[in-house]
């Protein structure tokens, strides 16, 4: 069956690649392929090495006809320039690889996160707006928008990027999941009979408003980005409403039955990693499906997001403006992962 738009899902195995490949299969516009995976049954995967320029340039025969990519890759670094040169990179040999095989290349939407305006580097004055002046580190996010504008000022193709915030997915093995984290946290917890205590700081848990961005919402989102001219040459926030971690708490706390208990402080990354026998008990109790347990769970992610002790809120007006104006609900997406994630047999 001919389709008008052939997509290339790039980072297809990681929370946002998955999701926008799940997206896009159930569109009868649209054929999808993923590189290097997908978790999502029925789609043709293409593998390749984006370091490596001849070979990604190989990979791509695969792909000639494709119409749109969507970049959810990532690969991490030895500091912030080597993160910026390995990303910039990845991002260059796929446009060049493309670019070489003759694909009819159209537009190319890119995902960035809260990391643009400086989350990583301490302090960051909220709310974020997509104009927010740059700051002087390396940041590869920004190495890969320049190549974008230059690609795009060049007439190779559009783009627009999309800029969510703590991911909020149903898959497992990924370590920037914040559902897995609070998931195994709180099964860990009622496994050892004690209530669901936050173990971040009390003003984290109280007083600071956090932001997540659902998966879902934001596939649907990219293939809007994908297809308005309104979104070409453009970035935008995306995430949900803001919210304390105290009323999080609470309805986690009743999907699990648990009741909740004061804050408790303490390093998940480095206290978690002795509980793998209690985790294997539950495990083995309920049927799960997990990975090991050292792969499980990114704990060091867990102690990023309870203890960043300033506010996190993006602007989302821009975006609403330019008509993407579907919302979904902070709470009902955080619980409702953890409930697939239940039918998936990966948490209790």
């Amino acid at each position: 069956m001919h389709t008008p738009y052939k997509a290339l899902v790039v980072g297809a195995s990681g929370i946002i690649g998955n999701a926008v490949v799940q997206e896009l299969k159930g569109r009868p516009d649209w054929s999808v392929r993923a590189l290097p995976r997908t978790f999502v049954d029925g789609v043709e995967t293409i593998k390749a090495d984006l370091t490596d320029a001849a070979a990604t340039a190989r990979a791509l025969e695969a792909a000639r006809d494709t119409t749109h990519v969507f970049y959810a890759a990532l690969k991490g670094g030895s500091d912030l320039l080597d993160e910026e040169r390995i990303n910039g990179g990845m991002l260059r040999n796929l446009l060049d690889g493309l670019k070489a095989v003759g694909a009819p290349l159209q537009r190319v939407v890119h995902y960035q996160g809260a990391k643009v305006y400086g989350v990583h580097l301490g302090h960051a004055h909220a709310p974020f707006y997509e104009d927010d002046p740059r700051h002087v580190t390396p940041n590869f996010y920004y190495a890969q928008e320049d190549l974008l504008r230059e690609r795009g000022a060049a007439g190779d193709f559009a783009w627009s990027i999309l800029r969510p915030d703590v991911v909020v997915g149903d898959i497992v093995g990924n370590p920037m999941n914040i559902v897995m984290v609070v998931g195994v946290f709180a099964a860990l917890s009622k496994e050892a009979g004690v209530p669901l205590r936050f173990p971040g700081t009390d003003k984290v848990y109280s007083r600071v408003f956090a932001q997540t961005t659902d998966a879902a919402w934001m596939a649907r989102a990219s293939v809007w980005a994908a297809l308005d001219p309104a979104a070409a040459g453009e970035a935008f926030n995306l995430v949900n409403e803001p919210f304390r971690w105290e009323r999080i708490w609470r309805r986690v706390a009743d999907a699990f039955g648990m009741e909740v208990g004061p804050p408790q402080p303490f390093a998940l990354a480095r206290q978690m990693p002795l509980l793998a026998d209690a985790w294997a008990r539950v495990a083995q109790r309920h049927g799960l499906r997990t990975p090991a347990y050292e792969k499980l769970v990114g704990w060091w992610f867990g102690d990023f997001v309870f203890n960043t002790e300033f506010d996190m809120i993006s602007d989302m007006g821009k975006i609403r403006r330019a008509g993407f104006t579907e919302a979904v609900e902070t709470e009902a997406t955080i619980v409702g992962a953890i409930e697939r994630l239940r039918a998936a047999g990966q948490l209790p």
